[in-house]
């Protein structure tokens, strides 16, 4: 029976090998000759085009460019523009001069034989500005435009024209299309609002009331595009489902209208408007379920980093034969590793860092690269320029800023509510002395940002930055790069800058200065709001700093809130509103937005917000963007305390003489204690590990790619996924652990075998003793990789690292499987 036993281990182990081994090589392969594959669906209109009356357009040579406009989902594209003309801003007369209102529309009509959207359809109307209506009195009958005397009608003396809004939701009554309309059979219908309903209003709507353009006739901006998820009343990417059983989400329209010099007060439903239309087709990604009834259901919990990237994975290893259905609990990021450590069967932890074991434990877990991302400091802020400002400058109004420059001491200051706009109006603030506003006034800030002078830009949302509440790895490591600081540092400890700004008190890091005697600790995983000042404004409830300065649900409001110009701002307080509350004041429309937020690089870019340059070691100032998160996994190194772990260490000679490295980039990793994982369960995370570490790799924004926003991981590290889901596959199987010799005690250090190029070649791998449980692959998962990869890297090292990686899956086998077992 043993020997039975040891050989059917035998072979599996041999098996397990031989499989890994085809495995990396062919993604050492793939990888070293094939292109990155991009998915361009950028599209370009222009009035010659699509407009037959375009000679009398407002802009006769005007041409629009959309950044994407298939594979869409809740997110952001970009629109663009030349061949306008310089724009005026509007008041409260009329909407201004020359610019273009945007908005989503659903469905089809055919003019001209060509499919176009219907007015009708198009969600337009909430902000109720002047101008960008869907209704006006208008100023004569003879004013009306023959197409849209059905929707208009006189009373008295004034008439009046009304665009009724066609929902893409059925009437359960009539089964037909629900429809807001003001005017039927030529007469009023009382108490029917077009432009505020239960389809959209002034919170929900995405249409862009004013986009601007420069000088030159040219301009850009950002539009968020809504699924039926966000828009029921607009239903795009709803599911439908071909003859042939393909699934594709009903598509969509955007549309510009262009709109001329004059007071432009009537809509842009109206004809007269509308005729000049440009439209561009939305294809968007079916929304719903992707996998099918009955699928085994795996759980995954940790980082909210990562939560872009399964999303796009999760239809294709769903729909793979046998795929699991993998639902995401995103958690802290510790307590999900805690968790994946001691208990069985527990979800699949996802973290960005090592595990610190409680005091008796040890970490018994593997851990696989998953994926490459960052946090991001993203901001929508868009010029108003003081009374003061050149003529140049003026003529930039409510143009937004794309450039801005941070230090971690400037970053230590928005954290700490040390601007005095970050804490409550009224309340006591003399501790504060005289701190700027916000980051706007501060010369330190605009020392740095000389093109930001001479703005009177004013919002408590520009004098912190919106951050999540809770605990989590990306928080550690924000206050990580800011203690690595020395000026941070030296403020956070009571040192003034070099302009006179101090640290808020409450959040000092020393206990002299700190008015309970206790320094804050830092770095620590949390974003504290430690000021108790308060505000009453005439009422027994107190507005305090949480009040006033609200967290955000997670890092991707962060980055919806800049793109919708919402710094979540508190109005006054609402005494006749039933509980009484302090209302919440509007979100800021496009060419006002001044919003600050912390955010990852996927939700970033998902919705097209701008990031923040910030400075990392070597004293440069860099993007997230995917190279530079590139550049900062070849300067990291192995965590002291569990070397298959790799971050940015700030000490480093690597990270300081990394020029182009992004200083906040963050991998995540799949972590697990296979041996406390049942076989099915071991097997789809193993299943999972190696879909992230092949096809997931491949950028894009299909279901499956790596969505952007995340770097495509280094070849090596891809090469120590598959050896890490390789032994958590093979984990369990009994055998015995095969004899390895022991070196002799006057033995060299052992050192890293240089992956061609790498950075850590020759550097001694790290003396830490791995737990008895994942020993042997925690030595493969770190002695075998750098983190930095060439061109030609993965062919170079292919085939011997293809064979390292059979070696140790093999011998993992049997060395879990026997410590797996229970008496």
């Amino acid at each position: 029976m043993v020997r039975f036993g040891r050989c059917a281990t035998a072979v599996r182990a041999a098996a397990a090998g031989v499989v890994v081994f085809a495995a990396v090589l062919s993604l050492s392969v793939i990888g070293a000759g094939a292109a990155r594959a991009e998915t361009d669906s950028a599209a370009i209109v222009s009035a010659h085009e699509q407009d037959p009356d375009y000679q009398n357009a407002p802009f006769p040579a005007l041409e629009l460019r959309v950044s994407q406009t298939k594979n869409l989902g809740a997110q952001a594209v970009r629109v663009s523009w030349q061949g306008a003309a310089a724009s005026t801003v509007p008041n409260s007369q009329n909407g201004g001069e020359n610019y273009l209102q945007l908005m989503q529309c659903w469905g089809d009509t055919l003019e001209n034989g060509v499919l176009a959207p219907d007015r009708t359809t198009c969600q337009f109307g909430g902000t109720n500005a002047e101008g960008a209506r869907r209704d006006r009195n208008v100023d004569s009958v003879d004013a009306i435009a023959p197409a849209d005397q059905q929707y208009s009608v006189t009373t008295g003396d004034v008439p009046y024209t009304g665009i009724p809004f066609v929902s893409a939701m059925k009437n359960p009554e009539t089964g037909r299309n629900d429809t807001v309309a003001r005017v039927v059979d030529g007469k009023i219908v009382p108490g029917v609002d077009l432009n505020t309903n239960k389809y959209f209003t002034q919170y929900t709507t995405n249409e862009v009331a004013w986009a601007g353009s420069s000088a030159d006739g040219t301009g850009s901006v950002t539009f968020e595009t809504q699924t039926v998820m966000q828009s029921p009343g607009l239903g795009c990417g709803s599911p439908q489902t071909a003859a042939d059983g393909t699934v594709t989400g009903t598509s969509c329209w955007l549309v510009a209208v262009p709109r001329g010099p004059g007071y432009n007060r009537d809509s842009p439903l109206f004809w007269d408007e509308w005729k000049h239309r440009l439209a561009v087709r939305l294809e968007f990604l079916p929304v719903g379920n992707h996998c099918a009834i009955g699928a085994g259901e795996q759980q995954l919990a940790g980082t909210e980093l990562i939560a872009d990237a399964v999303s796009s994975w999760q239809p294709q290893l769903c729909g793979s034969d046998g795929g699991d259905v993998y639902t995401l609990i995103t958690t802290t990021d510790a307590d999900a590793a805690a968790t994946a450590n001691t208990s069985a069967d527990a979800p699949l932890a996802l973290t960005s860092n090592a595990l610190r074991p409680a005091e008796g434990q040890t970490d018994g877990l593997i851990y696989a690269p998953l994926a490459l991302t960052s946090v991001a400091v993203t901001f929508a802020v868009d010029r108003y320029p003081s009374d003061s400002a050149g003529p140049e400058e003026q003529a930039m109004a409510r143009q937004p800023f794309t450039e801005m420059k941070l230090t971690p001491r400037l970053l230590a200051k928005l954290l700490t509510s040390s601007y005095t706009d970050a804490l409550p109006t009224n309340s006591d603030k003399q501790g504060l002395g005289a701190n700027p506003q916000n980051l706007l006034f501060d010369p330190d800030f605009r020392a740095l940002n000389p093109e930001w002078a001479d703005q009177s830009i004013v919002s408590p949302a520009v004098a912190d930055v919106m951050v999540p509440l809770g605990r989590s790895e990306y928080a550690r490591a924000v206050w990580e790069y800011i203690a690595a600081d020395a000026e941070a540092r030296d403020f956070l400890a009571g040192v003034p800058d070099p302009w006179g700004m101090r640290v808020n008190a409450w959040a000092s890091t020393n206990p002299e200065i700190h008015p309970n005697g206790v320094g804050m600790a830092v770095p620590r995983d949390n974003f504290p709001k430690v000021d108790p000042a308060e505000a009453y404004s005439g009422t027994d409830k107190a507005l305090n700093t949480v009040t006033w300065r609200p967290y955000t649900n997670d890092l991707a409001a962060g980055a919806y809130n800049a793109l919708r110009g919402d710094g979540l701002n508190v109005g006054e307080w609402d005494p006749i509103s039933v509980p009484a509350k302090w209302q919440r004041k509007t979100r800021d429309l496009t060419g006002e937005r001044k919003v600050l937020a912390l955010t990852d690089g996927s939700s970033a870019e998902r919705y097209q917000s701008v990031t923040a340059s910030l400075r990392n070691a070597s004293g440069e100032f860099v993007r997230p963007t995917s190279e530079a998160m590139l550049a900062a996994a070849a300067a990291m190194t192995a965590s002291p305390a569990q070397p298959q772990v790799y971050a940015l260490d700030a000490a480093s000679a690597a990270v300081r003489e990394a020029p182009s490295a992004y200083p906040l980039t963050l991998p995540v990793y799949a972590a697990t204690n296979p041996t406390l994982l049942s076989g099915s369960v071991r097997q789809s995370y193993a299943q999972f590990i190696q879909y992230a570490a092949r096809d997931g790799q491949t950028p894009g924004d299909a279901f499956g790619q790596l969505p952007a926003g995340y770097a495509p991981l280094p070849a090596s590290w891809r090469e120590r996924a598959l050896v890490a889901a390789a032994a958590i596959s093979a984990a369990g199987q009994p055998a015995t652990p095969p004899a390895v010799a022991a070196p002799p005690a006057s033995a060299p250090p052992a050192v890293a075998p240089a992956a061609a190029g790498g950075a850590a070649a020759g550097v001694p791998a790290p003396a830490v003793a791995a737990p008895a449980a994942t020993g042997a692959v925690a030595a493969a998962l770190s002695a075998g990789a750098t983190p930095d990869d060439p061109d030609n890297g993965p062919l170079v090292s292919a085939l011997p690292l293809s064979a390292l990686a059979g070696a140790l899956a093999a011998g993992a086998v049997p060395f879990v499987g026997r410590l797996g077992r229970r008496p």
